[in-house]
């Protein structure tokens, strides 16, 4: 299967000034030409650094702005025009998952088919602890992942009316064990945050549970966090389509000039 490549930005509303300052910001990103834009699923910001394996916690957590992804992304199915849109990536213990499977195929009407759902196990203790839900063990939230993926296909199926197309479930994670086979099973874009060779490694386990499970594993679109214009032509070639980065705001508002490069070097792409 042949895809285009595609850039998408997850902006951060932990921080931001005021929900203006967010919404112009999805406004000014799909102006500029991005395919996805993304929120988070966090009811508190989390304040991270970056690894190869994704995000640690820094030991301070302090209370800053912030907004509700899912109604935020019904305004935004409004309010945008050609982007897909989608969080980076739901957390699946804080909602029924045959109510969040409504709630997705409701927005992907709002938008005229272009909801991607962004799922995981979860993983920032900050928001199950304040808002009253159990966090458990990395076992328990991924046995939760697991059935909810399952029972969110099957409510997709009997809603009336059906969305508007089949919507995209995005698998964030690399977790060998568990997620990986989640992915195989599941999951039409995979997003991570590995480098080069690990990346090699865990497509291959993809792969093989792709056809374990019965699927093409071309159908799983390979998403990754940007590496660079330099690196990301080698993840270019071992099948990656889709290259997000993430925007944090500060009391000016968001600063969208990283977008820039990766557009530009897009745009050399097709």
């Amino acid at each position: 299967m042949t895809r285009p490549i595609r850039i998408g930005v997850q902006l951060w509303p932990g921080g931001t000034p005021d929900y203006p300052t967010w919404r112009d910001a999805v406004l000014r990103t799909e102006e500029m030409g991005v395919d996805v834009i993304f929120g988070y699923d966090h009811f508190h910001k989390p304040f991270v650094e970056l690894g190869s394996e994704g995000p640690t916690l820094l030991p301070v957590q302090p209370d800053v702005n912030n907004f509700e992804a899912w109604t935020a992304l019904a305004a935004w199915g409004e309010m945008t025009s050609h982007a897909e849109i989608g969080t980076l990536v739901t957390g699946i213990g804080f909602r029924n998952p045959d109510l969040l499977a409504d709630m997705a195929r409701t927005i992907d009407h709002i938008s005229g088919g272009r909801l991607i759902l962004g799922l995981g196990a979860g993983w920032y203790e900050k928001d199950y602890a304040v808002y009253g839900y159990d966090y458990g063990t990395v076992s328990s939230r991924m046995r939760l992942f697991a059935e909810g993926l399952k029972r969110i296909e099957n409510r997709l199926t009997h809603l009336q009316p059906r969305p508007l197309r089949q919507i995209p479930i995005l698998i964030g994670g690399s977790g060998e064990k568990k997620t990986l086979p989640l992915v195989g099973r599941h999951a039409h874009i995979w997003h991570s945050f590995l480098d080069i060779e690990t990346f090699r490694r865990k497509n291959d386990l993809v792969r093989q549970h792709a056809a374990a499970a019965g699927r093409d594993e071309t159908g799983i679109e390979r998403a990754i966090f940007w590496p660079g214009p330099g690196a990301a032509d080698e993840y270019v070639a071992e099948g990656v389509t889709l290259f997000t980065t993430e925007i944090h705001p500060t009391e000016q508002g968001f600063d969208l000039a990283p977008l820039k490069e990766m557009l530009g070097w897009r745009d050399t792409h097709r």
